[in-house]
């Protein structure tokens, strides 16, 4: 039974022990939150702790004081960057400019990125990385300067290099600074012919691949709709099967949060709310994402969009009645405070980190269910392991097999036009011919990798009676995976 804050009334039992958990404060530390979630997954495994620990530890952090010249005057930054396994070589992680960032967070992420790659079957390391400060109060040649000079910092001490490890873009990043990172590399590195792949995230036209920049959103949106293929695998949960008609709230409007929202729009689900950094706006009858994202590029917000009720408070749209749940913003977003209100029937992690330890529990009690961030944000590294490899092959996707995949559809378009005796439209023909592009490959490529992943935490999740959400059940797959690569590289017997 799903209970709700509105219609019914919160159980007794549940009223007790969440006056029992206000007693204390609660632990929003990313670190700790993410080394208790590990630890509740590695009791149900037969591992030794020696090598448990092994898995749980961060190998290697990086942190730097620099500075850059601002005209007359210097300021100091603070840069971190994490490599949390060398199980699998290279590393790879994004790098986020946030005043936010800290040693404990970029700490947290490194790991997080270590079970992500393995939970989806790509072969590296977890690392990450930052600089803390908030790059709109900077002009676009100070944020240059800055990208630049923390991307020195990295070259120093060989913490970047396309088979050491390997930025993308995050929070506070994009295109832009990749191309500048890659640029630097360069400049550090002459005549290296892979210097493209020290990172990915690339501008296409910088060795960058189709696809990459909507691949978190993308990716966010295979998982739902694999998951919503088999909703029985949510004990209590009666949402049906797809995602078309299902009402949807998305906390996040940068790069994951609207193509998650665009791409869940097109399966057929109803958009009913968005919130951002200053704000939401809800509409019962849905929002259109793309003339709500032309809103918010011509008036620097989402406010005031026409039509839509606006909630001033950007974490009013955890709270919004709906089916699915989108948080893909910032992580603590649900915690014990709002898990009570929280009226979602799933719960969709696209952002790392937004459910605290206890939250996820009161949600758990209550009945509603969640789809992890350690794996159901996984799509941005799918798809940069694909630009790494385009990079490293020097060989863009779909080139060889374009015009023999366009003669082999062709002649089987003549054949059945000989069995049926009649011959299909010039238009129609057309169509069907034309051979995969290199963003349909990749799309194609990453389906396959969120579809393969989800079927193997499911199977986690159905079999093992010790396993009893999901996100467990992806934990105990990530750490099956690097114990095993752990004892085939000869470290644990």
């Amino acid at each position: 039974m799903i209970i709700r804050p509105e219609g019914a009334s919160v159980s007794k039992r549940l009223e007790s022990v969440m006056a029992h958990r206000r007693e204390v404060p609660e632990d929003l530390n990313l670190k700790r939150i993410v080394e208790r979630q590990f630890d509740k997954a590695a009791a149900t495994l037969d591992v030794p702790s020696g090598l448990l620990d092994q898995i749980k530890a961060c190998n290697a952090i990086y942190f730097v004081q620099f500075p850059v010249r601002f005209g007359d005057s210097y300021e100091i930054f603070y840069g971190w960057r994490a490599e949390h396994s060398h199980h699998r070589k290279p590393l790879k992680g994004g790098i986020r400019f946030s005043p936010l960032v800290d040693q404990d967070e970029i700490i947290a992420l490194a790991a997080l990125m270590t079970y992500k790659c393995a939970i989806v079957n790509v072969p590296y390391g977890g690392a990450k990385g930052g600089v803390s400060f908030d790059p709109r109060n900077y002009t676009r040649h100070q944020i240059e300067k800055i990208t630049r000079r923390y991307t020195a910092e990295l070259i120093k001490k060989n913490f970047i290099g396309p088979g050491v490890d390997v930025p993308a873009p995050d929070i506070g990043t994009s295109e832009r600074e990749m191309a500048w990172i890659a640029d630097t590399y360069d400049a550090f590195n002459p005549g290296g012919i892979d210097n493209l792949g020290c990172v990915t995230g690339k501008p296409v036209t910088q060795g960058g691949v189709r696809g990459r920049k909507e691949a978190t959103g993308r990716g966010v949106t295979f998982g739902i709709l694999r998951a919503m293929d088999s909703p029985g695998d949510f004990d209590g949960l009666s949402l049906g099967r797809g995602v078309e008609g299902k009402t949807v709230a998305i906390q996040g409007f940068g790069n994951v949060g609207y193509h998650a929202a665009k791409f869940m729009q097109e399966a057929g689900a109803q958009i009913v709310a968005i919130g951002e950094w200053d704000g939401g706006v809800y509409s019962k009858k849905g929002l259109d994402v793309e003339v709500l994202n032309r809103h918010r590029l011509e008036r620097k917000t989402i406010l005031g969009f026409p039509g839509a009720r606006e909630m001033k408070d950007p974490r009013e749209v955890l709270e919004v009645e709906c089916d699915i749940l989108i948080p893909a913003a910032l992580e603590n977003q649900i915690t014990r405070e709002n898990a009570p209100r929280i009226q979602a029937k799933l719960v969709a992690e696209a952002a790392n980190g937004p459910t605290t330890v206890e939250a996820e529990q009161i949600l758990l009690e209550r009945g509603i269910h969640l789809i992890p961030d350690v794996y159901l944000n996984a799509g941005g590294v799918v798809v940069s392991y694909f630009e790494w490899g385009k990079n490293l092959s020097h060989m863009r996707y779909g080139l060889l097999q374009k015009r023999l995949e366009a003669a082999k559809t062709a002649s089987l378009l003549a054949a059945a036009e000989e069995l049926a005796g009649r011959h299909l439209s010039e238009s129609l023909r057309k169509k069907l011919s034309v051979p995969p592009d290199e963003e349909a490959l990749v799309n194609s490529g990453l389906e396959e990798k969120m579809t393969g992943a989800y079927e193997e935490i499911r199977e986690i999740y159905l079999t093992r009676k010790q396993v009893k959400d999901m996100r467990t059940a992806a934990y105990v797959v990530a750490i099956e995976k690097v114990a095993r690569a752990y004892m085939e590289l000869g470290i644990f017997p």
